[in-house]
């Protein structure tokens, strides 16, 4: 195509294209009133009236001659007002549609009609698709069916049909916005997601019920001979065809016109039944917007419960990195973004090097803090390796397996001996009947966290409002049972590190593993 064919398109990236968009709209309009000419004056006429204010005719009959220029716009000598000689000279145009123009605001419309579609899942038209094939068939049934009826039908048919394939497309990537869309209203999305959902569940039942009787209807109508339907509808339309100036000597353009409309509605015979009816390894569309309507829900909770999680004060990760960047943004210097840089970050630490037995020793003789600086610290000594080929490890025979009985000796030692400890400290709190705190005594240090423990776990199981509480440990093994006092008594439980202070109260703690479970099973 000709460069110069994008002319009329020009008037979309100029300064002024507000205003040149508006006089094409007064045309468009004027156009569907068959006003085919309009002068300038009735131009500005129009744009006041839509602006509510006046608009400058000097503006408009400027933007007249750049639309002609453009291409959008025709001019023809306006001699229909000329009653002096002045006039005669005066320069005065009637403006119309240029063909162009007219397409390209046809072009504008649809474009801007396809941005604010929202669509929708229409259980209407399916409904109305499976009457019109019902009466298709009964015309397919006949032996000369009504050629007016049959390509009525048909015609009825395709709209249908294209009106719900683009709504269902519009509708399902506005959902898919939805979903995605993160920065919602709680509240609002919760009470959208009720609406949506029950919307999505009416259809999906539509769906399967009346998609299943229109792939019955669709092999009905075709087995009863739908390529006949096809070219009455086909001859019809070629009834009216007017001779081309591609067409060769001789032909008839009916005839032309006939073979052309049997493919195209072929063709659209082929695209509905794929629409509805599933082939071995091609599911029908239907099926495929059922199973997307049907993956919409779950996603739709899913965006509910990251909403509920926000709102209970959980943070993800895109609000952690938008509260970081407005704390960078609020750091008074470049010091304080520095410092924040490596808090949030912790890139400090050379965490990739390692060091050798020497370098451990000599740093446990000679401890180095953790804030002091790489300039100050001492020198590490690591191998020419790492710097060489990235890695410790030389190519070649592994390194032997080094013999670690001695650590899992002593590990094995230190594991009986923790278990020892806390077999002790559980025979020393296990009380034969409820005890006062106060007469509790004095624990070692094991006992005493044990103790504190237990403690804890049944604090945090009482219901306010009651005395009496039992519950057990996280394993199972000790149940402790602790009764509130009055009197404001004070218990204390000496320690080797110190004293303990708090109200005092009953407490019995029964080691249900061993003897305690027994005297637990008598009482």
């Amino acid at each position: 195509m000709e460069e110069q064919d994008f002319r009329p398109f020009a008037h979309l990236t100029v300064p002024n294209a507000e205003l040149y968009r508006r006089v094409m709209g007064v045309f468009v309009q004027a156009k569907r009133r068959f006003a085919v000419h309009l002068r300038p004056e009735d131009v500005e006429e129009a744009l006041s009236v839509e602006a509510g204010a006046a608009v400058e005719l000097q503006a408009v009959s400027d933007a007249l001659k750049r639309l002609e220029e453009f291409g959008n716009l025709r001019s023809d000598p306006d001699t229909s007002r000329v009653t002096t000689v002045e006039d005669f000279h005066r320069a005065r145009f009637l403006y119309q549609l240029t063909l162009r123009g007219e397409a390209v605001e046809e072009a504008l419309e649809a474009y801007d009609r396809a941005l604010g579609r929202r669509g929708a899942l229409q259980a209407v038209a399916l409904a109305d698709i499976a009457e019109q094939l019902r009466a298709l068939l009964e015309l397919a049934g006949q032996p000369a069916a009504d050629p007016a009826k049959v390509h009525l039908l048909l015609r009825g048919l395709v709209d249908r049909f294209t009106d719900l394939a683009g709504n269902a497309q519009a509708f399902m990537a506005s959902l898919q916005r939805s979903i995605d869309l993160h920065d919602a209203d709680p509240d609002a999305f919760r009470a959208y997601k009720d609406r949506l959902i029950d919307y999505l569940e009416r259809f999906i039942a539509d769906l399967v019920t009346t998609g299943a009787e229109i792939a019955g209807l669709v092999g009905s109508v075709e087995r009863a001979g739908v390529e006949r339907l096809l070219d009455e509808a086909a001859w019809r339309e070629a009834a009216d065809a007017a001779p081309g100036a591609d067409a060769a000597a001789g032909d008839d353009p009916r005839q032309v016109e006939y073979e052309r409309g049997r493919v195209l509605w072929r063709v659209r015979w082929r695209g509905f039944r794929s629409w509805f009816v599933s082939e071995p390894r091609h599911p029908s569309q239907a099926k495929l917007l059922r199973s997307q309507a049907r993956a919409a829900i779950p996603q739709l909770l899913q965006v509910v419960a990251a909403l509920n999680e926000r709102r209970a004060g959980r943070s993800d990760r895109s609000a952690d990195f938008r509260t970081l960047a407005t704390w960078f943004a609020e750091a008074p210097d470049e010091g304080a973004m520095h410092r924040l840089w490596r808090a949030a970050f912790g890139l400090a630490p050379a965490r990739h090097l390692t060091v050798d037995a020497d370098t451990v020793a000599s740093r446990a003789e000679h401890p180095v803090p953790a804030s002091t600086s790489w300039t100050d610290a001492p020198t590490l000594s690591i191998s020419p390796r790492l710097r060489r080929t990235g890695s410790y490890e030389r190519r070649g025979k592994p390194n032997r397996v080094l013999d670690r009985s001695a650590e899992r000796t002593r590990l094995a030692e230190l594991a009986a001996r923790q278990a020892a400890e806390t077999a002790a400290a559980r025979a020393a709190l296990v009380t034969s009947r409820p005890t006062r705190l106060g007469d509790v005594g004095t624990l070692d240090p094991a006992a005493f966290a044990l103790f504190l423990a237990l403690l804890g776990d049944a604090l945090t199981a009482r219901v306010p409002g009651r005395r009496s509480v039992t519950t057990t440990t996280s394993d199972g093994t000790m149940l402790v049972r602790l009764t509130a006092l009055d009197g404001g008594r004070v218990a204390e439980v000496r320690t080797p590190a110190g004293v303990f202070r708090g109200p005092d109260h009953l407490v019995e703690i029964v080691d249900v593993t061993g003897s305690g479970a027994a005297a637990e099973r008598t009482a």
